[in-house]
């Protein structure tokens, strides 16, 4: 069952599909910690790890079920000369969805309004965990037609998902304080958020974004506000010195 692991062919492309499934994993994160930070602090690890272990069982499932995948490719309906599959409808909802919470939520940052709700915690759990599933949908199809390209050996695929699913549940604490201890990281991971829906209604729509152009402009944008916070740090040092 695991001969895989001594096939160097095989093993490359393992550690290939879990890279890949990491970096696809990014906007999953993300989602999480925002969406999470409505709750009360007690439940917010909770909700992530809840929803990254749903994120695992739906694309094991997935990958399961490849055949009933292949369907969803399958034309539901034509408008025009445009053929709608399933995997469209799927996408386009997801990427609306998306948009809609990514607008909401800067709204409130930039009204004021984050720290209001985050004393009413007006949030329920269920509620927190509904919005993640339905994410988690979206996030799991995109990441197993990825896999489905990639490798036709489901036991690698699979163990390359849970690979991927560990290091996010590793880093979603970490990552979820980063992005609520500094509003302007917070600011940039909404406008990723708002990047992930464009790009998933361009697929419905079969217009492909390559998501590599999305991950290095979220990057960049990181990487200028790491420099601006390293900067203001060092300046209130000197400050405090003298």
């Amino acid at each position: 069952m695991f001969d895989w692991i001594f096939d160097t062919q095989v093993l490359a492309s393992f550690l290939t599909l879990a890279l890949l499934e990491i970096i696809l994993g990014i906007d999953n994160v993300i989602f999480l910690s925002i969406i999470s930070s409505k709750l009360p602090v007690e439940k917010q690890a909770r909700a992530r790890y809840i929803g990254l272990a749903l994120a695992l069982i739906m694309r094991v499932l997935l990958l399961l079920g490849v055949a009933w995948l292949t369907k969803l490719t399958m034309t539901a309906f034509s408008i025009g000369a445009h053929d709608v599959a399933w995997r469209d409808i799927i996408l386009g909802a997801g990427g609306m969805f998306l948009l809609y919470k990514g607008t909401a939520e800067i709204h409130h940052t930039v009204q004021g309004d984050e720290h209001e709700e985050s004393t009413k915690k007006t949030a329920s759990f269920a509620s927190v965990i509904m919005q993640i599933v339905i994410l988690d949908v979206v996030f799991s199809l995109d990441s197993v037609i990825t896999a489905v390209g990639m490798t036709d050996d489901v036991p690698v695929m699979i163990a390359a998902i849970m690979v991927a699913i560990a290091i996010m549940m590793f880093a979603s604490e970490p990552v979820s304080a980063f992005i609520e201890k500094n509003l302007p990281i917070k600011m940039l991971a909404l406008s990723f958020l708002l990047l992930v829906g464009v790009a998933l209604m361009a697929d419905a729509l079969h217009h492909h974004i390559p998501r590599g152009y999305l991950y290095f402009a979220i990057a960049f944008s990181m990487g200028v506000e790491a420099l601006t916070l390293l900067a203001q740090a060092r300046r209130k040092a000197k400050k405090a010195k003298h």
